[in-house]
């Protein structure tokens, strides 16, 4: 028997869809590169085999760096992005491995769009199109783009100011017309400095520009400073990339900056200025190409600006007035700095995004009234101008350095502003009576104590050299101490009042001294060793001591003898303790000595029969202790308190009490003293005073001895009244 077979060949399904073959007769497989919604083999005739996108995140592939993936139908390959290409010329390849991509040079190959004002320079991935040197960018282009239009730099125009006749000013003007006409693309660099040399030659010879008047002065500074400020800005777009200085030999000096985008931090450097300023403050974002920098210093200028008026801000000026309380009576000001000139390209000058920092260096230091400004040169619509503090700030100042900040930029300068304050015309008629007054009460002192030989005594002689120093202290007071028109006659007046006052209080302590030295020796029946002692002493300390404390002060700070507005110390440095410490010093020693003398003569006083003359002598010699107390220096201790909301109260009593000074000293010294009026008596009515009456104020002889060492110390009274 024969077998039949029981299989057959099994069919394909006729209904595969594209980009697939047949499995069965019931299935169907997606080719490579696609795939079906129901997977690789699917089995419905409604399923189609779609193309797989390779290059799709998440990425199947990876074509390597510089490489982008490109997908096909049913596969992908890799092509070098723009700007490289395949080391073997190759449009495609498939795999990392086979990565090649290098950078193209389009410059070379001729693959740019570059116009012909520009030059093609190639970079990473791409080129640039630039200007050519001495070209700068046509309006409305930017440099370093591939569609950059250039055109030959050109000297801008630059008219002189109208209605001014100088001859000097005419041949600057005609220079610049032979520069502008010799210029050219490779000449920028020799123009400028040209520019340069012709603007220092202007300024430092101007003849007939000093016979204008202050505001045609004015007017032509208005104009040199904004014409160099838009010439220099434009040429210095022409120079290559990087920091240049051009100088004159009239000391004007130009500082440019040219960086390009990305640049941090600019700073410019001259003699006495720097300037700092950061990159996003000169540059919008979204900008390209170069920028310019410039600072231009040009030290002529300030001779046509110096007088020009000073305009204070709303803040400046109410803050003045705040602090001198109203009394603020004028303002007047000195030039500190060169004028410098600050300018940048691409971008408005007057709207920064952040401050520019200048730090100028100058040689003059303030003084307690007068306050450095941080201005600028703001020019008015008639081509004039004055200097302004709008927008700038002084951020702080140490010795000859002056930090600014400003928000825009334009002509700088430092200035120092003198104010005068309001006298009170109460404290001057106060001080001028209460002088004069002294000064005759000193002179009648000295006299008295010289001529008057009842009362010759080493007290008299202390008192007589106190009388002629004050005296001659109050009188070149009042007569020279504003006398501040000639700088080194103002400082041989302050140093002389330097050391009249220190020698009027180094006999002051020598008063007090002795005053104590003879309560200290009322048990000692001879006083000669006391006046021996301070004859030797008195006279090289009175006049030794402040003679070497003066000679320092001179020989390390002579320059700050005077002020502007007297002849007197210069509080700056803390001079002025020159002084107001050797006066501290001496009041506290004397405050010392008259503690110990009234505690001497307390002890003395409980020892001594109470009868009157013995109570009437210790309240005298109590007293004139006070009132020595009282004239050695308690009186200038009222000029140091003069801080604070008690100020105009302590000037008033410091005034009063110090201007009296001269009457204190006749009063306790002279009128009150018995035997002064004895002698007054002879000179003025002829009569001789007899024994008897002399014996009616002398103390009884109960008392004799211990009365006799009491009433040494009694208003320094002469021994031989107790013999």
């Amino acid at each position: 028997m024969v077998s039949v077979p029981t299989s057959v060949p099994t069919a394909c399904a006729r209904w595969c869809p594209p980009n697939s073959s047949c499995v069965n007769s019931t299935a169907c497989r997606c080719l490579p590169g696609f795939s079906a919604s129901s997977g690789e083999v699917f089995t419905s005739p409604s399923d189609s085999c779609d193309d797989i996108n390779e290059c799709r995140p998440p990425v199947a592939v990876s074509c390597g760096k510089s490489a982008d993936c490109q997908n096909t139908e049913g596969g992908y390959h890799c092509t070098c992005i723009p700007g490289y290409e395949l080391a073997s010329g190759a449009p495609t390849f498939r795999k990392e491995s086979e990565n090649t991509c290098q950078d193209k040079d389009e410059c070379s190959s001729g693959e740019h769009h570059c116009h012909n004002s520009t030059i093609c320079t190639n970079t990473v991935g791409s080129y640039v199109c630039h200007c050519r040197r001495g070209w700068v960018p046509k309006l409305g282009f930017q440099n370093k783009q591939n569609t950059t239009v250039c055109e030959e730099v050109s000297f801008p125009t630059w008219m002189p100011p109208p209605g001014i006749k100088s001859q000097r000013l005419s041949r600057f003007f005609h220079r610049l017309q032979d520069l502008r006409g010799n210029l050219s693309s490779v000449s920028v660099q020799s123009t400028i400095q040209d520019l340069v040399q012709e603007v220092g030659d202007l300024l430092e010879g101007p003849q007939d520009l000093e016979n204008l008047s202050q505001s045609e002065q004015q007017f032509v500074a208005t104009n040199l400073l904004l014409g160099l400020e838009n010439t220099l800005g434009w040429l210095g777009k022409a120079l290559p990339i990087g920091a240049v200085t051009f100088s004159s030999s009239a000391g004007t000096v130009l500082s440019l900056e040219v960086q390009e985008q990305g640049y941090e931090n600019i700073t410019l450097i001259q003699n006495q200025t720097k300037m700092l300023l950061t990159w996003d403050t000169v540059h919008e974002s979204g900008d390209s190409g170069p920028t310019v920098v410039g600072l231009l210093s040009t030290p002529g200028m300030g001779r046509f600006l110096a007088k020009a008026p000073l305009v204070l801000d709303t803040v400046e000026q109410a803050a003045l007035h705040e602090t001198h309380k109203g009394v603020l009576q004028e303002l007047y000001h000195d030039l500190l700095s060169d004028v410098i000139s600050a300018f940048i390209s691409n971008k408005d000058p007057q709207n920064l995004r952040h401050p520019v920092t200048f730090i100028f260096q100058h040689s003059v230091i303030p003084g307690p009234r007068e306050k450095v400004f941080c201005v600028f040169w703001e020019h008015g619509q008639n081509g004039s101008g004055h200097w302004a503090t709008s927008g700038c700030r002084m951020v702080g100042t140490k010795d000859n350095s002056t930090i600014c900040q400003c928000t825009h930029l334009s002509s700088f300068a430092i200035l120092m502003a003198h104010y005068e304050v309001q006298k009170d015309s109460a404290l001057t008629v106060i001080s001028y009576v209460g002088l004069s007054l002294s000064l005759l009460c000193l002179l009648l002192a000295a006299l008295t104590f010289l001529f008057c030989k009842a009362i010759h005594n080493t007290s008299t002689s202390l008192h007589l050299q106190l009388s002629i120093c004050l005296f001659l202290a109050h009188l070149l007071f009042l007569t020279a101490i504003d006398r501040t028109e000639i700088k080194v006659l103002c400082s041989i007046i302050a140093g002389a009042l330097h050391y009249l006052y220190l020698a009027s209080f180094t006999w002051m302590l020598l008063e007090g001294l002795h005053l104590f030295l003879t309560a200290r020796n009322l048990m000692v029946v001879n006083y000669s060793s006391v006046n021996k002692f301070m004859k030797k002493l008195m006279f090289p300390v009175g006049y030794g001591v402040p003679a070497v404390i003066v000679t320092i002060s001179a020989a390390s700070r002579p320059h700050l003898y005077g002020t502007p507005t007297s002849c007197w110390l210069n509080s700056e440095k803390g001079f002025k303790w020159s002084f107001l410490g050797p006066v501290c010093s001496i009041f506290l020693v004397n405050l010392a000595f008259f503690l110990m003398t009234l505690w001497i003569l307390k002890s003395k006083l409980s020892s001594l029969n109470s009868d009157v003359s013995t109570l009437q002598n210790t309240r005298m010699l109590t007293f004139k202790a006070t009132a020595q107390l009282f004239i050695l220096g308690c009186t200038w201790c009222l000029g140091i308190l003069q801080v604070g909301p008690a100020a105009h109260v302590m000037a008033y009593l410091f005034t009063i009490i110090n201007s009296l000074q001269g009457i204190f000293i006749f009063l306790v010294y002279c009128l009150l003293s018995r035997q002064v009026w004895e002698q007054y008596g002879k000179w003025f009515k002829g009569i001789d005073i007899t024994k008897s009456k002399s014996e009616k104020y002398t103390l009884s002889s109960k008392t004799t001895s211990d009365a006799c060492k009491y009433s040494a110390v009694r208003s320094h009274i002469t021994d031989t009244a107790c013999h």
